[in-house]
């Protein structure tokens, strides 16, 4: 009997210290670890087609029109007109706009001008004695006169005889200009001529 409780001893001894032996033995168990996502990768922008290009549009065009040549046949049939005295006055209204489209008037009054510069017939008024007069009737340089009552006050007060208008009309890429020479003191058109414009 105290045989078998000391084998049972020995035995139970030797079990703890194989139990204690086989416990050091075993590995520490490994703490399951979160898994980690991936990181995913930041989207790239897909790439934009590349519009092709645009053609920007143009202002439009002011027709080029050669003045001179347009208004000289004119005015060489105004100052051989009868009925005018030589060395009379002349006051050059701008040439008005009718058209359906826009024009250099500016130019073309220029070439009005230079047409009758050594016309032998009438002395011009000019462009400073026009803003004076311009300023006495209270209108600004810019005001075309393109009035008939605003044409003789200005041209009374620079004591001229005639004043001649000047008028582009119909289609501004071909227009037809016309031209009416007016007596100041009556308000008698005494000539009038018609032409086509000259490219």
């Amino acid at each position: 009997m105290i045989r078998s409780v000391q084998r049972s001893g020995a035995l139970l001894f030797a079990l703890m210290l194989t139990g204690c032996v086989v416990k050091q033995q075993t590995p520490a168990p490994v703490e399951p670890t979160q898994p980690t996502t991936p990181v995913q990768p930041e989207p790239q922008p897909e790439p934009q087609p590349v519009p092709p290009p645009q053609n920007v549009p143009q202002p439009p065009k002011l027709k080029t029109i050669n003045w001179s040549a347009s208004v000289s046949p004119l005015v060489a049939n105004m100052v051989q007109s009868a009925g005018v005295n030589p060395g009379s006055v002349l006051l050059v209204d701008r040439l008005k706009n009718s058209t359906n489209g826009a024009l250099q008037t500016e130019k073309a009054t220029s070439a009005i001008q230079s047409a009758l510069a050594n016309n032998g017939k009438f002395t011009l008024v000019s462009d400073d004695q026009l803003n004076q007069a311009r300023q006495t009737l209270g209108l600004s340089p810019e005001d075309s006169l393109n009035s008939r009552s605003k044409a003789i006050g200005l041209a009374r007060i620079v004591n001229a005889q005639y004043v001649l208008y000047s008028n582009a009309k119909g289609e501004v890429k071909s227009p037809t200009l016309q031209m009416q020479l007016m007596l100041v003191q009556t308000g008698e058109i005494i000539w009038s001529g018609n032409g086509a414009t000259q490219p």
